[in-house]
């Protein structure tokens, strides 16, 4: 027979020795040799809970095992898994990656699928720009509003109405394509946000580019002996506005039947979003289309440009020069910047010199005749447009 002790150390530093159990070699075989009274003993620093007899403990899940250097194999230490991925099980040596399209829980055990990204409605990025969109076509209809109420005033009979319309409808059309860039992209949307863009801007410059070239014409006709006049009337200006946007809707329609733009989703494994996107499909046909509406600018800009001998009080060519370099500025500066910039700030980048050279427009060309519509109606007559502007009637 055996006593268990138990060292036990006072207060006062004695020792105690307190017996917590006993082994009863006699007992009979059905009954318990070893008796312990476990609630009596004290550990070592009088702790009553058994102290663990590992150099270190086990690694919880989302944790992987690493071993210290120079140590026995038993000591290790538990190192947190790293974003991206999880370890369910105890002691795990490795931590194992998620899938592309998941990512790891705040406690490394699981992984989940991955937040979605892109410009919303909802967020404060997609409100801005849609209010701004919303703003210039609000703003381009109060011009519309204003043009319609005096289209019997000299100044807007003078700065060809007709024309002056068709620019004015297709700004509006300008300043609603980037909602087509808000929202969740889809097969459609992807389609539309281009295509729109696209042929929107390009009867944009068509208008201005006639506008242009009536400038020209205007001041030519005035010369002694000219008979330009004839050449280029309402059926002119037409067939050049007509035939420079069926050219860009021959190339997106060709866009869109050999590779249109689709969907894309780009799931980078060090981040814990997907973000969805239009890829362009074709960056030929891309670069078609951006490369067409700075040809048309830049061809403005130079006819524009000639204009510049015109007499000094004769400003439409000055406005328009003036929109031009807005346009093209804007659109040059656009080209590296949405290269370089990552995710859904390569839309917003779209977006924003979108509104940009579409507001260039609408100040340029309609601000000045607004202005001295409204609040300078004394130089809205016959005789100060006369001073201004050589008048030609097609």
């Amino acid at each position: 027979m055996y006593d268990l002790v138990n060292w036990q150390l006072k207060p006062n530093g004695e020792m105690d020795f307190v017996t917590v159990g006993k082994f009863d070699e006699t007992t009979h075989a059905s009954g318990k040799k070893l008796q312990i009274q476990e609630q009596d003993i004290l550990w070592n620093g009088n702790q009553t809970k058994v102290p663990l007899s590992v150099c270190s403990s086990i690694c919880p899940p989302g944790t992987r095992k690493a071993i210290r250097p120079n140590f026995p194999v038993c000591c290790h230490d538990c190192v947190a898994c790293t974003a991206g991925k999880i370890s369910n099980q105890t002691d795990t040596i490795e931590c194992v990656s998620c899938l592309p399209e998941f990512w790891s829980n705040a406690e490394r055990t699981a992984c989940v699928p991955k937040q979605v990204e892109f410009l919303s409605f909802s967020d404060t990025m997609g409100i801005t720009l849609m209010a701004i969109s919303l703003t210039g076509s609000l703003s381009t209809s109060l011009v519309v509003l204003v043009f319609f109420l005096n289209r019997n005033t000299p100044i807007v009979k003078a700065n060809n109405s007709h024309l002056s319309f068709l620019l004015l409808f297709s700004l509006t059309l300008c300043f609603l394509c980037p909602l087509t860039f808000i929202g969740q992209p889809s097969k459609w949307s992807c389609m539309l946000r281009h295509t729109a863009f696209g042929i929107s801007s390009v009867l944009c410059i068509s208008c201005i580019l006639g506008k242009t070239i009536v400038v020209l014409v205007a001041f030519k006709a005035t010369l002694p002996g000219s008979n330009i006049i004839k050449w280029f009337g309402k059926a002119q200006q037409k067939t050049i506005i007509t035939v420079s946007t069926l050219v860009q809707v021959a190339i997106c329609a060709v866009w869109l039947v050999i590779a249109p733009p689709r969907p894309h989703r780009m799931m980078p494994r060090e981040s814990a979003v997907v973000i969805l996107l239009c890829d362009e499909g074709s960056l030929v046909a891309f670069a078609c289309v951006l490369g067409y509406i700075g040809f048309l600018a830049c061809s403005c800009l130079l006819l524009a440009f000639l204009a510049r001998k015109l007499p000094d009080n004769f400003n439409e060519a000055k406005l328009i020069t003036f929109s031009m370099l807005i346009f093209c500025t804007v659109w040059l500066t656009f080209i590296p910047a949405y290269i370089s910039s990552p995710g859904k700030y390569a839309t917003v980048t779209e977006v924003f010199a979108i509104l940009a050279s579409s507001y260039g427009l609408l100040g340029c060309i309609f601000a000045p005749k607004c202005y001295i519509i409204l609040l300078r109606p004394g130089k809205n007559t016959r005789q100060q447009i006369m001073l201004k502007i050589p008048t030609v009637r097609f």
